[in-house]
């Protein structure tokens, strides 16, 4: 049993981030330990969350890993805390386009059994603020809305309108937070800007935005409502068990095991330990905690090192994750550490499994906005104006070091960038919306895309690729 809560908004821009991250780091300064967690596939949000609590912030996908993982992952990361705190997204009944309340923050709520807290903007209304809050809690009867915080409040008088409008809805007010620009995060062209660019001035706007909670919010009160939540009856989710059964949710189709649909031998009991290289640093700072966690599950060891940084990769390397970031920020720096991009070409003309995911498949192409990379790829990237963001539903076009032919997953898209070509001779993915095509390059052992994967969804990924790392055969 965790005490937990869930902070949503009517929309996006209420102040979903500072007011979830304010908490965090709030209770977690009175010594609770506290689990972070963050509804849907935003990367950024989850380092802020880190920062605040000490703990990896983790991400509830119920598109890409399905409802039936959503409980069993909050249970893995809150396991032996004492509150969790999960940061919605969007407004809190939007969801994937077209498809109800799949992926919202309100079907989250309630396959977690938690309350609500709902943060409003109030920055332009007084009493219209009981009506609106009326609306959301009223919308689903499922959803229980057990409080408000007010953000972005002028003054005291303000602050008494929206109080006595409110006191007829039957919501309690549990926060009036007022307009502070200490707890602002700068933000770019794909939303935040990540902790690890800003170390220094995160860890000040953390404090700030605690502060700020600490003395505009009921803590007391916001406990009590965690702590009001049901026993939830929810296995946690084990990375060790994940690479052996099938561990998709309800209606999400996962890999294949095996030809026969069996369940092969664990690869720690059958294979040396390979060791597998991950990118990090400020330049790719996009991955899901249960990816390290899958890949040590199937029997590797893993390494992170820096392309901004280190000239060489891991001693002993013998498998390549780059996952996503902003390495069109870094494209300067990248390109100048030419002893790395040699090495990755050589790693990759070897035949050893490289996985890359959107900023990994560019740091592969040619170029970069005009500056040399890696060239593993016949491609060349830039950034454009265009936002390309959306859940997608996956078909691997070609066997690879991650998937066979045939098989489906799903993932996402979201980049200000475009390469070209857009797929190599041997494809990716073939994506079914929002309109059909495919993406991706499949090129001897590298696997490069611009979907954004969550291996908890299809384990079987992180399985066959440390299968391929060590040398062993795969399905």
């Amino acid at each position: 049993m965790v005490a937990r809560l869930v902070i949503a908004a009517p929309s996006s821009g209420a102040g979903k981030t500072t007011v979830a991250t304010g908490l965090m780091a709030a209770f977690a300064g009175r010594g609770l330990a506290v689990s972070p967690h963050k509804v849907g596939p935003d990367y950024i949000d989850p380092g802020y969350h880190a920062l605040a609590t000490g703990r990896p912030g983790r991400n509830l996908d119920a598109y890409m890993c399905g409802t039936g993982l959503v409980a069993p992952l909050f249970a893995h990361g809150a396991r032996g805390c004492d509150l969790a705190v999960v940061e919605g997204v969007m407004g809190l009944y939007d969801g994937a386009a077209d498809q109800g309340e799949l992926a919202s923050t309100a079907q989250v709520s309630k396959l977690l059994k938690a309350p609500v807290v709902l943060v409003v903007d109030a920055s332009s209304q007084s009493r219209s603020v009981a009506a609106l809050v009326h609306g959301f809690a009223s919308w689903d009867p499922e959803v229980r809305i057990g409080g408000v915080i007010l953000n972005k409040v002028a003054t005291d008088r303000h602050e008494h309108l929206l109080r006595e409008a409110l006191g007829e809805s039957g919501v309690p007010v549990l926060g009036v937070l007022r307009r502070a620009p200490a707890v602002a995060t700068p933000s770019r062209h794909l939303g935040l800007v990540p902790v690890a660019e800003r170390q220094a001035a995160a860890v000040a706007a953390v404090a700030a935005q605690a502060e700020q909670v600490r003395a505009g919010c009921d803590l007391e009160a916001l406990l009590a409502l965690a702590r009001s939540a049901p026993e939830l009856h929810a296995e946690a989710w084990d990375p060790e068990v994940a690479g052996r059964l099938h561990a998709g949710g309800p209606g999400v189709p996962t890999l294949p095991r095996t030809p026969s649909g069996g369940t092969p031998i664990a690869p720690a009991e059958r294979m040396p330990t390979p060791r597998v290289a991950v990118a990090g640093g400020a330049a790719f700072t996009f991955s899901y905690a249960e990816h390290t966690e899958l890949l040590r599950a199937a029997g590797a060891e893993v390494v992170v090192f820096d392309p901004l940084r280190d000239e060489v990769l891991p001693e002993g390397t013998s498998g390549l994750v780059i996952g996503g970031g902003f390495p069109e920020v870094y494209g300067a720096e990248l390109s100048a550490n030419e002893p790395l991009r040699k090495a990755v070409a050589a790693l990759a003309a070897s035949g050893a499994p490289i996985a890359a995911e959107c900023a990994g498949l560019l740091y592969l192409a040619r170029s970069l906005d005009g500056k040399p990379m890696c060239g593993v790829l016949d491609a060349d990237a830039r950034m454009s104006s265009r936002l390309t963001l959306g859940y997608r539903d996956a078909v691997a076009v070609n066997d690879s070091v991650l998937a066979p032919a045939g098989a489906r997953t799903r993932g996402h898209e979201f980049h200000r960038t475009v390469i070209e070509p857009g797929a190599g001779a041997l494809p990716a993915w073939g994506l079914r919306q929002p309109e059909r095509r495919v993406e991706g390059f499949v090129r001897g052992g590298v696997h490069a895309s611009y979907v954004h994967t969550h291996w908890a969804g299809s384990p079987e990924i992180a399985a066959r690729f440390v299968q391929r790392c060590a040398g062993g055969p795969v399905a």
